[in-house]
């Protein structure tokens, strides 16, 4: 009697223990998935970070060398210290090339404001997908993300300054330099990252 209700406790245990770790594989290969999209999706914000980065890099270096050349020539300047007038022409390039560093491709790209601040929009897809998994549809989907940088200048100049005498840039963080208009050298300017900041919007 015991040994047949025994028997009786074990086939009736051994379907509810199948039941349970088949319930236990899936909800593992669901976080499986989950996990995998969030990968995908991390890696297309960082490819998104680096070509907005890039981009606005590319066009921070072309301020300070436009910049260079309107102090030689005895232009209006200031107007490049600002950010004003450059043209961005290598920025989606150079976004372009830091995206496909990082296994994506740019989707979409366009130059932004950001609080009066120039900068860049950059959209991006990954090259590879999620990956296989339970979900359906996963091993063709891909990771998209988007990222704006902007240029910021770090240095003023008064604007009732005598540009055509020795002139004082005061930049943030307490760092000034000098520059005279009649004896300007190129490499009279400091490094691009002390005239501008490059960073993501918030």
């Amino acid at each position: 009697m015991t040994r047949s209700r025994l028997r009786s406790d074990l086939g009736q245990t051994l379907p509810i223990y199948i039941w349970l770790t088949g319930i236990l594989l899936f909800v593992a290969f669901a976080f499986f998935a989950f996990a995998q999209a969030a990968s995908a999706r991390n890696g297309a914000q960082s490819a998104a970070d680096a070509a907005a980065l890039a981009a606005a890099q590319d066009s921070r270096d072309e301020l300070v060398e436009g910049l260079g050349l309107s102090i030689s020539e005895g232009g209006d300047w200031l107007d490049w210290l600002t950010g004003g007038p450059h043209t961005g022409a290598g920025a989606q390039e150079a976004a372009e090339v830091l995206a496909a560093e990082n296994s994506s491709t740019v989707t979409g790209f366009a130059s932004a404001e950001v609080n009066g601040f120039p900068g860049y929009w950059v959209r991006v897809r990954t090259d590879y997908t999620v990956g296989d998994s339970i979900i359906p549809g996963t091993e063709s989907k891909h990771a998209n993300a988007e990222a704006t940088a902007v240029i910021k200048p770090r240095c003023d100049v008064d604007p009732s300054t005598d540009r055509e005498k020795i002139v004082e840039f005061d930049c943030v963080d307490g760092e000034s330099f000098e520059i005279d208009p009649d004896d300007f050298q190129s490499g009279d300017l400091p490094d691009a990252a002390v005239l501008f900041s490059v960073h993501l919007a918030d």
